[in-house]
């Protein structure tokens, strides 16, 4: 199928929507998903679906399809017109001798240990479930597929890595997928750190939008989207025949469709 932009879709190897769940953001209410199987996938055809609301993680793309709950809002930040606040500015220098590597992904035994210990963590700290993976679960979940826009921010603290950035980049548009990060660096705010990085990758490569997936208004773990600024919010989720519309985001009179 061609889109607006002019670029072919793949036919995806699987494409449904996702029997009706308890959500994990929201425990009140009912999760379901639009998901797409792509193996191989361009870097137009995917700035046209990022602009759609889709996410990926691995082969697997993905959006809200829910019934009854309208919260989850795909964000985008202008990169651009992007200011850090004081707290942003004050956690970069805290950082300041974290050292990045941009590359390929590519599987590593180092990486894995460090996503189970970040996971171990964060099931004590929050009660998330206990999920230890292994290699070749990790390549399967993350890396598998072929997308040349895929990208791993790596984070260094002299020799040691410290964390990990899973980040689509096109010429047009970057997308944050999964970040997680050393526990003993939890203090000097690692999330916020790996955020304002892929933004100055992104005004270095000029790109026009970061993708950073959905807001959620009420939820701690998804609300702090909305500090980075200026940022917009999609006002609904639709087809590849139809537009996609962002409008500048206020806290009060958002659109309550998809």
């Amino acid at each position: 199928m061609r889109n607006p932009h002019g670029s072919s879709t793949p036919a995806p190897i699987l494409s449904i929507v996702s029997p009706s769940e308890p959500c994990a953001y929201r425990p009140t209410a009912e999760a379901s998903y639009e998901i797409k199987v792509i193996a191989k996938l361009d870097n137009q055809s995917y700035d046209a679906m990022l602009s759609r609301g889709w996410r990926r993680q691995g082969a697997y793309f993905f959006r809200p399809a829910c019934k009854s709950c309208y919260q989850c809002r795909s964000l985008r930040v202008d990169v651009a017109a992007f200011r850090a606040t004081k707290s942003q500015r004050r956690c970069w220098r805290r950082n300041r001798e974290i050292r990045i590597e941009v590359s390929a992904p590519s599987p590593c035994t180092e990486a894995v240990a460090l996503f189970n210990a970040y996971h171990a963590d964060m099931s004590k700290r929050r009660g998330w479930r206990e999920n230890q993976v292994d290699l070749e679960t990790f390549t399967t979940h993350f890396l598998i597929g072929n997308f040349p826009f895929a990208r791993e921010f790596r984070y260094y603290q002299g020799t040691q890595l410290v964390g990990v950035g899973l980040v689509d980049i096109t010429k047009q548009s970057a997308s944050s997928i999964y970040f997680f990060h050393d526990p003993a660096w939890r203090s000097q705010g690692p999330g916020v750190f790996s955020m304002l990085a892929e933004i100055e990758h992104a005004t270095k490569h000029q790109i026009a939008h970061h993708y950073l997936g959905y807001w959620i208004s009420d939820c701690p773990s998804m609300s702090y989207k909305d500090r980075y600024h200026p940022h917009q919010i999609l006002e609904a989720y639709v087809t590849d025949e139809i537009q996609p519309v962002w409008i500048p985001h206020q806290a009060t009179n958002l659109p309550q469709n998809r």
